[in-house]
């Protein structure tokens, strides 16, 4: 019993360092990316990211895709990002969405993008909620559905985004997926 105890101790101790030295690359990356030393951020984050660290491979994605201690790279960039999003970083799902809308290291791929948005507007956020607004308002990758527009639209503009506030305003203008309210295009 007492060797079992100590086991399950040992282990969860073992498990609790790694989670420390986890954090402490990716935050060692953090701080040498924003001082602008890429050279060392790249190496703390590929080790963080090495041992599955979403926020490290998110990190890495951001590094290929705007060349910043490396040649950029897109297709680094989806790899990174890809990896980060299946973890559920939604900074990455969000990412990998844009890689996809903007053909980016991957084939152009609106369906794709789509899916990547919905999960990230599923999540209230409300620049890809206006995305996938824009999608079905013109139908990229999904049917054309000015319901489904407005209704992403109003998410996004519930939470102050402006773009969002703009096409929604428009979308009562002429009366698309909602009923014709001049008043409320105006709002």
């Amino acid at each position: 019993m007492n060797t079992r105890l100590v086991s399950m101790s040992f282990a969860a101790l073992l498990l609790l360092c790694s989670a420390v030295s986890f954090a402490g690359e990716s935050e060692d990356g953090s701080a040498a990316y924003i001082r602008g030393d890429y050279e060392t951020a790249l190496a703390m984050f590929t080790k963080a990211a090495n041992k599955g660290d979403a926020r490290a491979q998110y990190n890495l994605g951001v590094m290929y895709k705007k060349g910043q201690g490396v040649p950029q790279d897109y297709k680094q960039a989806v790899s990174w990002y890809r990896k980060a999003a299946e973890q559920g970083y939604v900074d990455a799902q969000y990412n990998l969405g844009v890689m996809y809308y903007e053909g980016q290291g991957v084939l152009r791929d609106y369906k794709q993008a789509v899916s990547w948005y919905r999960k990230v507007a599923e999540q209230g956020d409300a620049e890809a909620q206006f995305n996938l607004g824009v999608m079905y308002d013109e139908g990229q990758g999904v049917t054309q559905d000015y319901n489904q527009a407005a209704l992403w639209y109003r998410k996004a503009a519930d939470q102050g985004n402006a773009k969002a506030q703009l096409n929604l305003g428009a979308v009562y203008y002429e009366g698309q997926g909602v009923t014709q309210d001049y008043v409320e295009a105006l709002k």
